[in-house]
This record gives structure tokens, sequence and C-alpha cells, in this order.
């Protein structure tokens, strides 16, 4: 099911969209450090696009993968260290935009 365009999803609707029963959601939120949706000032769970992704791919890891909750939080965790040393640090960008700068000079000319 297609994600709406919204701010903010209730766990009844993030529930209907991911097909996963709103305990399975709350299970997961303690077991996966990387699902930690927001509370309302009523402490109601509020849930962003991106926490909608994060249980898709546990939802993905788990039922389709066949991956132990262990496994799934090994691999979310392998994932995001893969992401930080793919990510580049400021000054290196900012180099290589100099750099690019230079060379359109020297091509203009």
């Amino acid at each position: 099911m297609k994600i709406q365009d919204k701010l903010y999803y209730s766990i009844s609707e993030v529930s209907e969209l991911t097909g996963l029963e709103p305990f399975v959601l709350r299970y997961w939120e303690k077991e996966f450090s990387k699902l930690r949706p927001s509370k309302s000032p009523r402490g109601q769970r509020i849930y962003q696009k991106k926490d909608i992704e994060v249980v898709r791919l546990i939802k993905k890891l788990l039922y389709d993968e066949k991956f132990t909750i262990e496994g799934a939080k090994n691999r979310l965790n392998r994932e995001k260290e893969e992401l930080k040393k793919v990510s580049f640090d400021k000054g290196f960008v900012d180099q290589i935009k100099k750099e690019l700068a230079d060379l359109k000079k020297i091509l203009k000319s």
C-alpha cells in the first residue's frame, strides 16, 4: 500500500499500511533502536514516513528474508555503519567543489 503524503501517522494507520498488528509494532519499538516514533502530548505514538520505511524494512527482513530478531538487528546496525563510511566530511566536499570550479575556469579559457 502506498504511503500518503502526511506529516504524522497513528499506529492504526501504520498497522493498516504495513499489514501488521499494533502489538507487533509496539514490540518492535522495544527490540529495534532504529524504530522510535515520537509521542504526542497525550502519549499517543506518532509515526513519520521514515518510521514506516523502517517498519517495512524490518518486516522484509523478518518475514521475507527469514531473519531472526537478532539477525535483523545486526543487519540494520551493519547498514547504519556502512552508511557512515560512505558519508563524506564537509572539508572533502568543499575541496571537490573548489577543484571543479577551477576546472570549469580552465575549460572556459
